[in-house]
């Protein structure tokens, strides 16, 4: 999303960008998200699976890729990737609430279905209320 609220922040589907970065980038991400995974491993044979638990939700290349899009792209876009990890993250709450609402009482197929939309309307949900702010409607 960009600051400016025009055009270019509508949500699109651009497989082709997946070829734009080049390896070494596609490389210091996994390696981010390998760290944090191997930390996340080192935390539960010391302190236990659910403190391990806690350091798998962590979004393990958001570091790595907020660093290079602000490095080659400016500090604005990686401004608009840490917002939007940001929504998806809350969007993963509503997920988890569905999910913990209704996963002993309904099909496991309903439940996951269920908290995947909520996922999907929270996160989008969001999207369009940041959209809105940044484009001055909410403020007062």
């Amino acid at each position: 999303m960009s600051a400016s609220g025009g055009d270019d922040d509508r949500v699109r589907l651009r497989p082709g960008e997946l070829r734009r970065p080049p390896k070494r980038d596609w490389v210091i991400r996994f390696a981010f998200g390998a760290g944090v995974s191997a930390l996340a491993a080192a935390v539960s044979i010391v302190a236990g699976p659910r403190a391990g638990g806690l350091f798998l939700a962590f979004p393990a290349i958001l570091l790595a890729s907020v660093t290079l899009v602000a490095k080659e792209e400016g500090v604005g876009e990686a401004d608009d990737e840490v917002l939007g990890a940001t929504l998806g993250a809350l969007g993963l709450v509503a997920f988890a609430v569905v999910v913990g609402l209704t996963a002993g009482a309904w099909p496991l197929w309903a439940s996951l279905t269920a908290a995947a939309l909520a996922w999907g309307a929270a996160s989008l949900g969001l999207y369009a209320a940041a959209r809105l702010v940044r484009a001055g409607r909410f403020r007062s």
